[in-house]
């Protein structure tokens, strides 16, 4: 029987970085199997994700506190992740249901490798679908008048059950400033790429009326400043004067699923190390 892991880690660059982890893996009779690595020159930086299989017996405690001291002589922010250890996932949505099937059919089919723990909505609208699938579906209405409870109550339900990533797959709410920074780097977003051209309703009609060539989707990690935190994974189309309004909404749609599945899958993979504003992806 094998014990796998992930290593992950984040440190100033300098010399031996590799050699002592290498050296480590190998003293406690681990192969690495994949491997990661990258050197940012501009902040001197380096990062580094190992997918680590040991043939004896390892718990993720006995690793860490094992590591630690060359964690500690390196400055890393690090862990070690239980690969057959399930993340659990909070979906967000309101009205609009592409990425949300798109979510529950790849995370039925196994494809994404977590446990959906709820699914919580402003609207009543997806309940069904959501339902029919055996998960949790919370309603929780969001008004400007209560909207400080609202979000203490949803930050209630995510606690309750040990939710680890919460995914916005078309959650048309502003999130606020203190639930942003309690799940930074445990939250991502989808949107449009049209921003901030084309704010607000009807995005694609607004882009159709200028006459865009090229429409794209962004998914990125949830910071306080609107629609600008760590981008993780963006994806283009291609239109032309010959598409419709309705044409660029269903391009808009495949778009936006499926950079939101990559972004979600590669955060479960912990293939995504945050670098301020930025991300380094080891996809």
């Amino acid at each position: 029987m094998s014990y796998d892991y992930r290593l992950v880690v984040a440190c100033p660059d300098q010399v031996g970085i590799v050699a002592k982890v290498s050296a480590f893996i190998a003293a406690h009779s681990g192969s690495i199997i994949e491997a990661s690595q990258h050197s940012d020159l501009t902040s001197e930086s380096f990062f580094m994700r190992y997918e680590v299989r040991f043939e004896q017996p390892q718990s993720q405690a006995q690793l860490s506190e094992a590591f630690r001291p060359i964690a500690e002589s390196f400055e890393m922010e690090w862990r070690w992740q239980d690969t057959l250890q399930k993340r659990r996932v909070a979906i967000l949505v309101s009205r609009q249901s592409h990425c949300l099937v798109d979510l529950l059919y790849r995370w039925a089919t196994n494809e994404l490798n977590c446990e959906i723990a709820c699914v919580i909505a402003n609207h009543e609208d997806l309940r069904s679908l959501v339902e029919w699938h055996g998960l949790e579906y919370h309603y929780i209405p969001v008004t400007a008048a209560e909207r400080d409870s609202a979000f203490t109550r949803i930050e209630q339900i995510i606690e309750a059950r040990a939710v680890d990533t919460i995914v916005l797959a078309r959650y048309m709410q502003i999130l606020p400033s203190w639930f942003c920074e309690r799940y930074q780097g445990r939250t991502i977003n989808i949107h449009h790429s049209f921003l901030p051209s084309f704010a607000g309703a009807r995005p694609y009609h607004q882009a159709f009326e200028r006459g865009v060539k090229l429409i794209g989707a962004t998914c990125h990690y949830v910071t306080d400043e609107l629609d600008a935190g760590p981008i993780i994974e963006q994806d283009i189309q291609r239109v032309t004067h010959c598409h419709t309004p309705d044409d660029l909404v269903r391009l808009g749609s495949d778009v936006e699923k499926s950079v939101l599945a990559r972004g979600v899958r590669w955060h479960l993979q912990d293939r995504i190390l945050i670098q301020g504003n930025k991300t380094v992806v080891f996809a």
